[in-house]
């Protein structure tokens, strides 16, 4: 009776999913995650070789799709190809991102554009793609955004002002995209350990900065992402659109309390 309730809810089965950054820690648990739901996945990544991995591990209903977010113009024919494994496109899941932690003052202009066209000026643009393959049906786009959409750590002003933007595309997306029954929502993680992350996390002054910070005191995981991802892309939040939602353990609420002596 339950499992019968929960697939009738946020069952994902027939649709498909577009997941960018396929390769990373946080776009392959994501994909794994709808997958699971019963999605078929589109992994879209340069890194060719992960996504093997990824199809071998998971089977069925997994398809592999080379994608450079900085080559545009390859976003139609390549989101025309995804189309044809169920004829629509259902989910579109923007993660793809990257990061150069740098001062104001050392940000050259290469990296700036760089960090941009990826984070923001591709997903803007593969989104623009997937909608005439989405508007007829209606459909889900699940954008990650990021810690720093609220709060900023040093050395991330060209990260952020990406991400920032990305939550002001996905509300424009909720807006002007509503008419079709497309709904755009944000996913803003808080920090999170991936590969790219261990570094930080074993550093002990960063490390202690950053769980001071967290009322949870640990750092997030990709997997603490895929059951809001699957709620967002089901059914279930048919009402739900040009919102943000932080993953973040508590982070922007306060970080960690002080020490009463009445207690809590």
């Amino acid at each position: 009776m339950i499992g019968k309730y929960l697939e009738k809810m946020f069952s994902l089965e027939g649709k498909t999913a577009i997941v960018t950054g396929a390769a990373g820690g946080i776009g392959s648990a994501l994909a794994k995650g709808l997958h699971g739901a019963g999605a078929n996945v589109a992994l879209c990544d340069i890194n060719m070789e992960v996504l093997e991995g990824i199809k071998k591990e998971l089977g069925d209903r997994v398809y592999i799709f080379k994608l450079d977010m900085l080559d545009i113009s390859s976003f139609d024919d390549k989101v025309k190809e995804i189309a044809k494994i169920s004829a629509s496109v259902d989910i579109l899941v923007n993660c793809a991102g990257i990061n150069k932690r740098e001062g104001i003052t050392h940000v050259n202009e290469s990296d700036f554009d760089l960090i941009m066209d990826i984070n923001l000026k591709g997903a803007f643009f593969l989104s623009q793609a997937a909608l005439p393959h989405m508007k007829a049906h209606g459909a889900s786009i699940i954008n990650i955004g990021s810690h720093n959409t609220g709060s900023v750590l040093g050395g991330v002003s060209v990260y952020g002002a990406s991400k920032s933007g990305l939550l002001s595309l996905t509300r424009s997306m909720a807006v002007e995209w509503a008419v079709y029954n497309i709904r755009a929502n944000c996913i803003s993680p808080g920090h999170i350990k991936t590969e790219l992350t261990t570094a930080t996390w074993e550093h002990p002054e960063r490390s202690k900065y950053l769980l001071d910070r967290i009322a949870m005191n640990r750092p997030g995981y990709p997997e603490d992402i895929v059951g809001l991802t699957i709620f967002l892309a089901s059914n279930s939040a048919s009402y739900i659109t040009g919102a943000e939602y932080r993953i973040d353990g508590g982070c922007i609420a306060g970080g960690q309390p002080w020490v009463l002596e009445s207690g809590y």
